[in-house]
């Protein structure tokens, strides 16, 4: 329970910074050999917040052949 408590103050401390956390599942777009990254929970720089939905997004993991 602390670890859970721990891992959640930590992303509301991170909020208040240069950072922005953004929540759920959000693919970039593939690469050349394939690959690609997905997460459930995205720390994003403030300045870049707009461009972000642009390059990471769901419709993306949709695209990859993703599963709901």
């Amino acid at each position: 329970m602390k670890k859970i408590i721990l891992i959640i103050s930590l992303m509301l401390l991170t909020n208040c910074s240069s950072n922005s956390v953004v929540l759920g599942k959000k693919c970039t777009k593939m690469a050349s050999d394939n690959s690609y990254e997905k997460s459930f929970i995205w720390i994003v720089d403030k300045k870049n917040i707009e461009n972000f939905n642009n390059k990471i997004n769901s419709e993306n993991c949709k695209i990859n052949g993703e599963k709901s």
